[in-house]
Order: structure tokens, then sequence, then C-alpha cells
């Protein structure tokens, strides 16, 4: 993880303390934190990261990539970074196979280890200009805000505090997270009441198990093309220890053993954890000058790749929210929506892990319940519905209005052309501002007044490709994060109006 030593701005503090100035501080470089960040920094807004890890994790972590966070990814113009991805159309519902290809653009899932997501991203908002300061931890006790920023104390890796302060602070520093317990934040929900161990071991030879569900537990085992297998066991019935550190290899063998039969402890561990399967979600995402994403604002089991997924898509919801805020141009209330919006969408999430971990982790009493949702799923319209639920590619968010049902919901996927080229309907979001879509020749002309925050593009489908919605409306107005504020025809009566007031909205007064 690199670091940029040069200061944005520094002042005497009390005590001879230095005093670092930015307008966002971000507590945790992990995925989230870097996408925050990077996001902040292609609007100009002047970023410092504080993480407390000297250098970049090896372990591989979340590994899943739904298509939602690939439209994001590409939205930004990151995917060729990723380097085709292994795709896998199939994923999983609580353990029962689930086909996940929808209409779009990466249907499936995508393989991306998170050493590989957290580099990308890493580069990208260096490249931007981020200050990303690593061995640097917050003390316990030293947070503070007032009606105009936000303050707090770090610990340095050569041990010296450096005070902080900024117009506003994102916790991005996952479930246990330190700003979270510096406000005491309401964070309800359930405890753990079952666990999953889990290890990347090298020098084993044992079959694949998919949700493999044997007498005394769930096996899950997976070698990858370097020879390491991922296993994760959990016997029906253990208690929840209550854990500091990582559980041993020793104590992953002897449970796998317990529950295959099989040996594994002359293995060598390259990295060990566990999961449980604790379910709680702050009740507010804005505390004043201080927000919340990722883990920090809920916490859940990570089942299918959701939990990275979910904070990836906090962070996209924020970004552009909060650049507007410092950009002066932001419409009251634009950064109350970001709690409205994703705390809806993690209650959501929150739940059908809750649901799944049942599913899952059930020892014989949810045998009957697994086998009638099995045979549910076989049914297109349920399939279509979980796979929405688990992809992303079913958020509406009923912030962005009523009527066109394209409102509300991420522009759909389509090859357009635009003069004498060709592009998607996601690249024509890589600027990261609005954008004012005509597809019936002309942009609306009130676009115009928006035109310094807003892109004004006039394009047509593709003949070959499927532009769904698309093609029956004379325009749409998109948010930066990609999802429809408006849809229509200018031309209707009182359309311009409407799309007036629509865009000052969400994108401000004009100037």
């Amino acid at each position: 993880m690199a670091a940029q030593e040069e200061d944005r701005t520094r002042r005497p503090g009390p005590g001879g303390t230095d005093v670092m100035e930015t307008e966002v501080i971000i507590v945790g470089a992990g995925p989230v934190g870097l996408l925050l960040t990077a996001e902040l920094c292609l609007h100009g807004v002047r970023v410092a990261v504080v993480e407390q890890r000297h250098r970049p994790t090896k372990e591989s972590r979340a590994s899943t990539l739904h298509a939602r966070t690939m439209e994001i990814f590409d939205s930004r113009g990151l995917l060729t970074d990723f380097a085709s991805p292994p795709t896998e159309p199939r994923g999983h519902f609580g353990g029962l196979p689930l086909d996940l290809t929808l209409p779009g653009a990466y249907p499936g899932q995508h393989k991306v280890p998170q050493t590989k997501t957290e580099s990308v991203l890493e580069e990208w908002a260096l490249s931007l200009g981020a200050d990303i300061r690593c061995g640097h931890r917050l003390q316990l006790l030293d947070l503070v805000q007032d009606g105009e920023a936000v303050e707090a104390e770090a610990v340095g890796r050569d041990g010296r505090p450096v005070r902080l302060r900024g117009r506003y602070l994102v916790a991005c520093d996952g479930q246990d997270s330190t700003v979270r317990q510096l406000l005491g934040a309401d964070f309800p929900g359930q405890d753990a009441t079952r666990e999953l161990l889990r290890a990347d071991v090298e020098g084993i030879h044992i079959p694949d198990r998919r949700f493999e569900r044997l007498p005394g537990g769930l096996a899950i085992a997976a070698r990858r093309a370097d020879g390491v297998t991922r296993v994760m066991v959990h016997e029906f019935g253990a208690a929840v220890r209550r854990r500091t550190e990582p559980p041993r290899f020793t104590e992953m063998a002897a449970a796998w053993q317990r529950v295959t039969g099989e040996d594994i402890s002359t293995g060598t561990p390259l990295w060990v954890n566990h999961f449980d399967d604790a379910n709680r979600q702050l009740a507010q995402y804005r505390h004043g000058r201080v927000l919340y994403a990722g883990d920090a604002a809920h916490r859940q089991m990570p089942i299918g790749g959701q939990a990275l997924n979910l904070g990836l898509q906090d962070a996209f919801n924020l970004g552009w929210k909060l650049a507007a805020v410092l950009g002066g141009h932001a419409p009251q209330g634009l950064l109350d929506t970001y709690h409205d919006e994703r705390h809806a969408v993690g209650r959501a999430v929150l739940a059908n892990i809750r649901a799944q971990a049942q599913l899952l982790l059930g020892s014989s009493e949810v045998e009957p319940l697994r086998a009638v949702l099995a045979e549910l799923m076989a049914h297109e319209p349920v399939r279509t519905r979980l796979a929405g639920m688990i992809s992303g590619l079913d958020i509406r968010y009923a912030t962005c209005g009523e009527g066109h049902p394209l409102v509300g919901a991420r522009l759909p996927h389509a090859r357009l052309r635009v003069g004498s080229s060709t592009c998607t309907t996601l690249e024509l979001l890589r600027s990261g501002r609005g954008l004012l879509l005509g597809l019936d020749g002309r942009v609306p002309a009130v676009g115009e007044r928006w035109a310094d925050r807003v892109d004004l593009v006039v394009a047509r489908p593709e003949p070959d490709s499927d532009p769904g919605e698309l093609d029956k409306v004379g325009a749409v107005a998109v948010r930066p994060d990609g999802h429809v504020v408006w849809a229509g025809q200018s031309t209707d009566p009182g359309g311009e109006e409407e799309l007036a007031a629509v865009l000052e909205r969400w994108f401000g007064a004009p100037r």
C-alpha cells in the first residue's frame, strides 16, 4: 500500500501536535474506503486517508464481484485493470444453486481476489491525488466535530500524534469500526449464534465440495489454479467462541476432520479466519459531519460475496453527493439521501443474508424448507427475483421519484451511436458527472442551464442493441451513480418544466 508523504495543509496545533487540514478524512483503506476516496478525488475534493495497516493484505478474503459492481467499475473505466476475471453464471442462495444471469453487461458473478480489487482502486485513487497514510490509527476517545469541521487524532508510524481536521469524516473501517465506537453510534441487531471457520491451505489434496451438507456439518472446498485450496467448515450445533484473534489452523483442521473425516493438518495454512452470523445495522448512516460506509455501517455474514458488494455500492452512492456538498452546488438535503437510500438497501440485504444463514447453517430441521425453496427456484420469476436481489441489479431508489418505470433504477445497458462513433451507456458515465441523454435527436434545451455539472449527449441506440425501455423515451436524466431520475418526452406539455425541477432537485440551482 503506497503512501503519499506530502501534506495538504499543516499548521501547529496544541502542545506542538501537527494539524493536517483537508476536506474529507476517510478512515480505512480497504476497497470501500479506496473507492470513496477515488470518487471524491475525481471531483477535485482533497482527501486524506488513514489506515492502520502498514502494508497491503496478502489475504484473499472477499473474491466475488456481482453484476452491479462490475457495472460501477466499468462506468469509471476500471475494468481493463482487472484483466477479464473468471466469470461464473451460477451462484447460490443459502447453498442452493442459483443461476445469476440477468440482462445487462456483466451477467453472473466474477472472481477477483480482494488484493486485486484493492490494488486497482488504490492506484486509481493515487493517480487522482489521494493522500493515503498507512500505519496510522485513530486514538480512542479523540474525535470531535463542530458546525464547521470534524477533528480526529491519529498515531503515525513513528508513534507521533497527528491531528486531522476536515469538513467531513467517513468511517470505512470495518465491522469493528473505531469511529463507531468513539461516537457510541446505535448499532442494533442480532449477536452471532453460528460461525464458519475458513482457511487458504497449500499442500492438501481433497475433493472439491460445493456446500456439502454432511451429518455433522457443512463443508466447502475449492482448489484454485495456483494449487491453494480454500476450505470452510461449520459444525452443526457448535457454540460460537468469543474471539479476540483468528482461530488457529489446528482448530480448523480438527473441525474439518470431525465433519468430513479427512486430515488436512499436514497442509500449510496461508490464512485462517472465521466469520459468523451476527447481523447488525447502524440506525443512522450519518451523524452530523461523520458518515459510515461498508461494514462500519452494517455487519453481516459474507454469504455469496454480498458484504463487499454492498459496501462498494455504499461508497459509489455517497461519493458524488459529498463532492456536490463540498463543491457548493448541492441542493438542500442531498447528503441525507445517502442514509435514506443505502439504509433501505442494507436492510433488505441483511434480511436476505439472515434467511440464507438459516438455510446454510441449519442442521436437519431446515431440510424441508430447503426442499420447498429448491422447487420454487426452478420457476423463472422466483429465480429472477433472487438473482436480482443477490446481484444488486434490482436496486431502485424511491427517492428518485415516480412515474416512468426507469425512474429510480439503474440506466439500462445498451450500445449507442454518438455522432460517428459507438459507446455503451456505462461509458457515458465515465466523467463522474450527471448525464442528460437525448434519444430523439436532441437534448432538451433546459439542460443547458446545468451544463457545468451535467453532460449533455445526443445518441441513438445501435440497430443490433436491445435498448429496452430507452427505446420508448425521448430523454433520460441520470445521476453520477447511474440511477435514472427522469425519463420521458420533454416535448410533452410541462415536460421541460418538470425536467428542470428534477435537475434542480439533484444537481442544485443552475448558475
